[in-house]
């Protein structure tokens, strides 16, 4: 016999050996295989242990007013729903409060809609403005962007080397 605790088909097995529901022959073939297989013997004698604790444990008596107060509690719980509903009854219970409210909102709907949005600020262009560059400017420019650039790369090589 395959050990019902590896394979997945004879799981069940166990617990209805332990709850006395496997028939006769199948009930001495496990019964022949407990003797042989540490792992089963100790998950049967667990589980006879929890069946037998239940056989014996008895369920304290239900109070005769039981019912009663189950049923107060039920009634007294509401949801929210029934809550918000009960909050808005009072104005519901007059029948052109709903129908005064609807139109109201359609008559704002109206009004935003009918009026005619202001028209946005054209957008500002820049100016250009022209500037004299002498070419020595330009040259002296150029060169400290190469120095900085140099700089730059030296700092990362010296950040990457500190890193190992």
């Amino acid at each position: 016999m395959n050990c019902p605790l590896e394979t997945p088909e004879t799981a069940g097995l166990l617990f209805d050996y332990c709850s006395r529901r496997l028939a006769p022959e199948d009930a001495a073939l496990l019964e022949r295989h407990l003797e042989q297989c540490p792992a089963c013997r100790r998950f049967a004698g667990e589980q006879r242990a929890v069946w037998s604790a239940l056989d014996t444990w008895e369920a304290a008596p239900v109070s005769a007013d039981f019912d009663r107060r189950l049923y107060q509690r039920i009634e007294s719980e509401v949801s929210w729903k029934y809550r918000l509903r009960g909050a808005f009854r009072p104005l519901l219970a007059y029948r052109g409060l709903p129908v005064a409210a609807a139109a109201c909102l359609v008559l704002l709907a109206g009004v935003l809609l009918d009026r005619p949005a202001k028209p946005l600020p054209a957008p500002a262009t820049p100016e250009i403005v022209m500037v004299d560059v002498q070419p020595e400017q330009v040259e002296k420019a150029l060169d400290a962007m190469d120095v900085l650039s140099e700089f730059n790369r030296k700092v990362r090589s010296d950040k990457a080397e500190s890193k190992l």
